[in-house]
């Protein structure tokens, strides 16, 4: 019987993700915790002409380049004022078979939170602020709900493939 117990703990458990939770434009959104890298201070974004608008520059991360995504453009909404909490998240993801590091802007980081999976819904149809294809879910925490973002989705289409274009070599750049 406590075998039986001990399972059924066990995939309670295993049913459950982490996630890093941050505002963005006074909502509250997140990221599966396995995706990101670090999290920085805002500093230091060098600004590169004729990038999309999303982007709102590169960083020096440790001798490596790292393109900068602003959020809220991405989402179509107007650029966050830069203040005290406003962080750089540092998420890595696949982009052409390679592995590659994309900082994101947010306002604030707030925590990492466990969601259990019965505990994320599908994403909604309409009413949403942002492209329904970038919400992976959105995960009930407290009564509330937390919108779970689909980071391939949002990081890996033209503006990032724009990147790949003609982007110089991190060599190039740190020399």
């Amino acid at each position: 019987m406590n075998a039986r117990i001990e399972a059924n703990a066990l995939q309670a458990a295993n049913d459950r993700t982490q996630y890093l939770t941050f505002m963005l434009g006074g909502e509250v959104f997140a990221i599966g915790i396995l995706a990101i890298k670090e999290i920085i201070e805002y500093q230091g974004v060098t600004v590169v002409p004729m990038m999309p608008a999303a982007i709102r520059g590169v960083i020096n991360l440790r001798g490596a380049v790292v393109p900068v995504m602003d959020l809220s453009a991405r989402f179509g909404q107007p650029s966050g004022e830069v203040g005290k909490r406003t962080c750089i998240v540092i998420v890595e993801m696949a982009l052409d078979g390679e592995r590659r590091d994309v900082g994101v802007v947010v306002d604030a980081v707030n925590a990492v939170l466990e969601i259990a999976r019965a505990e994320i819904e599908p994403a909604p149809a309409f009413g949403a602020r942002i492209r329904t294809d970038f919400i992976a879910g959105m995960g009930k925490v407290n009564g509330r709900f937390v919108i779970l973002l689909d980071v391939e989705r949002v990081l890996s289409n033209a503006d990032l493939d724009a990147l790949g274009e003609g982007w110089p070599a991190p060599a190039a750049l740190a020399a």
